[in-house]
């Protein structure tokens, strides 16, 4: 009887096994969507404005054109909005309440408080127009408010690190139904991105090359890329912890989102909603989450290569993956390249 795999990722100190000899084909995980989360009334749609805090950032088209503005602190509310950012009503981290919190947070090494920000970006005013199905300009505008968060956010000097993700599904823990990303400013950088960050310096220093660069070259040419254009590439990385996991990494360096061009924000809305799209379609419409890996920080300018992990929620951790920190992953993700490949439509 052949054995199972051991893999270990590109860049953490992480081991998975993939179960080959257990090896489950991507449809097996079809199942019946689960019911989405239920309020009576959604605070996010179009009306009801005054149920959630004051938007700290809209998209207005006004004249054909799109403004970017803010709600007013007391009246009415505009309702023509086509993404609406506003605070979390019950924030992880809380914007500091005093100059004096800023400048303790900055000299302390132990933190006691939860500095931050956590926003929710409201991504369309139809309550069901997730990624993989929205219209195109719809998705660019989303992208383009990951952008605007980033950009005011990651200039906050008690913030070192800005999240940026999304859940879709009850089981991957959307509260709300209606399409929302969320936006989570720290003021330390979490444990993930740090090791990723310290390996990508690593790597440079050996190599002279980013590591992500690296990757893409490599895995382009292999069996588990899923799709690319001139701009992005989809794959499923060697030794991927979720069923059918991929990663959307751009082909052009660049340490985060800030600098995306125009033209690359239409390619990276493009390629985000046909490989959304052909999850739902491969697997009926499962939960997942994504999130963003990118860096703020100087030092990981030529170093550090910025990537999307979307991770369908499709297994149940238990006792040996929480209790060891090694996974077992019963698709092979070569096997969940050529599904998904398969299942993007032309």
């Amino acid at each position: 009887m052949p054995y199972n795999e051991l893999r270990k990722d590109y860049l953490l100190d992480r081991w998975v096994v993939i179960a080959t000899e257990r090896s489950r084909r991507p449809t097996d995980f079809a199942k019946p969507k689960s019911e989405a989360a239920k309020t009576a009334v959604c605070p996010m749609c179009v009306g009801n404005e005054n149920m959630t805090p004051p938007a700290i950032m809209l998209y207005q088209k006004e004249n054909g054109e799109i403004k970017r503005s803010q709600d007013p602190l007391t009246g009415e509310r505009p309702k023509n909005w086509l993404v609406r950012v506003i605070p979390n009503l019950y924030p992880a981290f809380s914007p500091p309440k005093q100059p004096e919190d800023i400048a303790q947070i900055l000299k302390s090494e132990c933190l006691r408080d939860a500095i931050g920000h956590h926003e929710v970006i409201i991504e369309s005013p139809n309550h069901d127009e997730d990624p993989a199905d929205a219209e195109f300009p719809q998705l660019e505008l989303v992208i383009n408010a990951y952008i605007d968060r980033l950009k005011e956010l990651s200039a906050k000097p008690y913030v070192k690190y800005v999240s940026i993700f999304r859940n879709y599904g009850l089981e991957a823990g959307a509260s709300l139904s209606h399409a929302h990303s969320q936006v989570i400013a720290t003021p330390m950088v979490p444990t993930t991105i740090q090791e990723e960050l310290n390996s990508s310096k690593t790597f440079y220093d050996a190599y002279g090359k980013c590591v992500f660069c690296d990757i893409i070259e490599r895995e382009t040419k292999g069996p588990r890329l899923i799709s690319e254009d001139e701009d992005f590439a989809v794959l499923a990385p060697y030794a991927s912890i979720n069923p059918m996991e991929f990663w959307i990494i751009p082909k052009k360096h660049a340490p985060n989102i800030l600098n995306l061009t125009p033209p690359e924000i239409a390619a990276f809305a493009k390629i985000l909603k046909v490989s959304l799209k052909a999850l739902k379609d491969l697997v009926n419409d499962p939960p997942y989450n994504y999130g963003f890996h990118l860096a703020i920080n100087s030092d990981a300018q030529d170093s550090y290569h910025w990537h999307l992990e979307v991770y369908p929620k499709l297994a149940i951790w238990a006792g040996f993956e929480k209790s060891t920190g090694v996974y077992i992953n019963t698709v092979t993700p070569e096997t969940a390249a050529e599904s998904l490949r398969k299942s993007i439509k032309p």
